[in-house]
């Protein structure tokens, strides 16, 4: 019995010194073997082996200096490839299980108290004793792909398919997905959302699982290499189709909405259509394995093990799925809000002028609303109507409110980095123009709100005075409306983030809103509805309907956020908390209508610019706040954690340096990050 345990002189040393080859047929040294090789790649508080990418890419190299290293990795490799159970493992960890969410939940907090007896002959069991410890799911994913694409190739590692149990194994978990595929693309939630092309045929969905019976039958009668090759590209080919389909289904997400349980669907069918495709790859004997395909699944074998019975893992992946489906809504929305080209930018800057126009009513109007002796609650009502009709009208003008774009644009670049799209790895160079375009955007519509918001709320102020013969607010009304801008003599920064969480909100309702009146096909219902059908004209009746189908999800999302800000400043007076909000045009508004108040020429010129200091602080915070949350949650619903791609910092940093401009207002020419 060799022994596998680090001394001081190194596991490598110990190995080289003992010149021993391991057995490919003894799983338990094997297993040994492959607990003390991982064992020097996990950090640790040591300061050599801190980095868990330094470390396996150190391990490399010694694959590669000592060849009985190597053989003896190949080995213990080959001892659990060729003596565990493959098939729980390859159809069934790190897929989603097709069944409700209740179950799902309750199964889990059983498995949490009481877990589940393992099949020690299983891989999945292998994997638990391999990677011992709960949290090396962590260490295994801060090591880049590409590493571990460069590690199994120093393996040399590959598939010999053709004969014993291995090859049983791989077939009998290739049917089990297959059928599982066909039966999932037979679900309405899948049939209904085809082209019509193919609706009228049997579906690759379907077609595939035919593929798969004739690869089978090609290597359990062990025919020539060509007919297998031959067979496998059919299957492959068929499986791309799937994935254009699923494609497909998405695209129409905009268009058509989608369930939750359609996402549902969609997420295991390309979970299951990955797992073939690495399946025909080990099978069909060509040569060729695609790694960096074994290196997803490796991961999410791993992570999956480590958090299978995790409740906190299990909400974050449900809300994940339809984080999803708001975030094509919102995202198909957002593209409106990031310029190109120069002309889009002053388009921007036009629009947001427009929006300004609205805003400083809104303001006027709030303040009016102020001077009557209400209760709070009331009063809160009629804060959040007036609050609301200006977001609507802003809406219906098509005009721009620079605060409402971060929980639309958040989707659009969480969308530039798909990685459905890049082979696993997220795009991080679009990330960062998309970024580049994202900030001059924003900055634009600030521009473009600002510049009108501050003089024509004065101007206003101004007239109210001459027409009614006293002033919207003075003395030390007036002199709140600015301290309550200010950025240290009041809580404005703070009640600014509240703000930023209010405008994340209302922009998942109306996300969530829009999705379901495309779902439910509201449009089409209206019209057919009995009594509106007999009230109103065709034409009147298909108005309305093509109106309610386009601006539902905007209207109810701008109600929201009305009452969310209109019944914030009461709170206080309501449940006696210390709450409120601060929007950057209502603030700068607000303390315009201050300013006209006490007299421009009675403030002190530094402390009415540390005031407009203070409201465009407020509006980096609302922007800040709203954007973060937005991303995340779009982020989080595409399975990315940026935490694995550090680079993506470094991009950003060296694209801005080189074109800090960009950042700003767009160019005359396209530039690329490095």
């Amino acid at each position: 019995m060799l022994g596998f345990r680090r001394k001081k002189t190194g596991f490598f040393e110990n190995i080289l010194e003992r010149n021993v080859l391991l057995p490919a047929e003894d799983s338990k040294q094997g297993m040994d073997f492959l607990v003390a090789f991982l064992g020097e790649i996990r950090p640790d508080h040591t300061k050599k082996k801190k980095n868990p990418d330094v470390n396996l890419q150190s391990a490399i190299r010694q694959l590669y200096e000592h060849k009985l290293i190597l053989a003896n990795l190949q080995h213990a490799f080959l001892s659990q490839l060729t003596q565990a159970k493959l098939t729980a493992a390859l159809t069934q960890s790190g897929i989603p299980l097709a069944r409700n969410f209740w179950q799902e939940f309750f199964s889990r907090i059983r498995h949490k108290i009481l877990p589940p007896l393992q099949d020690e002959n299983d891989l999945l069991y292998v994997l638990n004793v391999i990677f011992h410890k709960k949290n090396d799911y962590e260490w295994i994913e801060a090591i880049p792909r590409k590493t571990w694409i460069h590690f199994f190739e120093a393996i040399g590692f590959s598939f010999n398919a053709r004969e014993g149990s291995l090859k049983e194994e791989l077939l009998r978990s290739l049917k089990i997905l297959s059928f599982q595929v066909a039966q999932l693309g037979l679900e309405k939630e899948v049939l209904d959302y085809l082209p019509e092309n193919v609706k009228d045929r049997n579906s690759p969905f379907v077609l595939q699982n035919y593929k798969v019976h004739e690869l089978e039958s090609l290597l359990l009668w062990n025919e020539e290499k060509e007919a297998i090759i031959s067979a496998s590209v059919h299957l492959k080919n068929m499986i791309d189709q799937c994935y254009e389909l699923i494609e497909h289904i998405r695209e129409g997400y905009s268009e058509k909405g989608a369930s939750l349980h359609q996402t549902y669907i969609l997420l295991i069918l390309t979970n299951r259509l990955e797992r073939i495709q690495l399946l025909a790859d080990a099978l069909d004997t060509d040569g060729k394995f695609d790694m960096g395909r074994l290196v997803d699944i490796f991961r999410l074998l791993v992570r999956n093990e480590k958090r299978k019975n995790s409740i906190r893992e299990f909400l974050s992946q449900s809300t994940g799925y339809l984080a999803y489906q708001i975030a094509e809504h919102k995202g198909a929305k957002g593209h409106k809000y990031i310029t190109s080209t120069r002309t889009e930018y002053w388009w921007m800057i036009h629009s947001a002028m427009w929006g300004g126009f609205i805003v400083s009513f809104i303001a006027v109007f709030k303040n009016l609303l102020g001077k009557l002796q209400m209760a709070p609650f009331p009063l809160g009502f009629l804060y959040s109507v007036n609050y609301s009709i200006g977001f609507i009208l802003i809406e219906e003008t098509k005009s721009t409110l620079a605060t409402k774009q971060p929980a639309f644009t958040a989707s659009v670049v969480a969308r530039s980095l798909d990685s459905r799209t890049m082979e696993g790895e997220p795009d991080l160079n679009n990330l960062a123009v998309t970024i580049a375009r994202v900030s001059r955007s924003q900055i634009a519509s600030f521009f473009g709100n600002l510049i009108i918001v501050f003089p024509l709320t004065y101007c206003l102020a101004w007239g109210f005075d001459l027409l009614f013969g006293y002033k919207l607010s003075e003395g030390d009304a007036a002199a709140k409306l600015l301290r309550d801008q200010h950025p240290w003599q009041s809580f404005a920064l703070l009640y600014a983030c509240f703000t930023g969480v209010f405008l994340f909100l209302s922009g998942i309702i109306a996300g969530y809103v829009q999705n379901k009146i495309q779902y439910g096909h509201i449009r089409k219902r209206l019209i057919k509805h009995p009594a509106l059908h007999l009230s109103m004209s065709p034409k009147r009746l298909e108005k309305l309907a093509s109106y309610i189908e386009k601006h539902s999800g905007a209207i109810i999302g701008n109600i929201a956020l009305g009452f969310f800000l209109g019944f914030a400043g009461v709170m206080v007076k309501i449940i006696g908390i210390p709450f409120d909000i601060r929007h950057i045009t209502i603030a700068a508004g607000n303390a315009a209508i201050g300013t006209y108040g006490i007299g421009i020429e009675h403030i002190d010129p530094w402390y009415l610019l540390t005031v407009f200091w203070g409201v465009i602080g407020i509006g980096f915070i609302n922007f800040l706040v709203s954007f973060s949350l937005a991303f995340i949650v779009a982020v989080k619903s595409r399975g990315i954690h940026l935490s694995q791609y550090p680079q993506f910092f470094r991009i950003l940093w060296k694209y801005f340096r080189r074109f800090p401009m960009d950042f700003i207002r767009p160019s005359a020419r396209v530039h690329e990050p490095e």
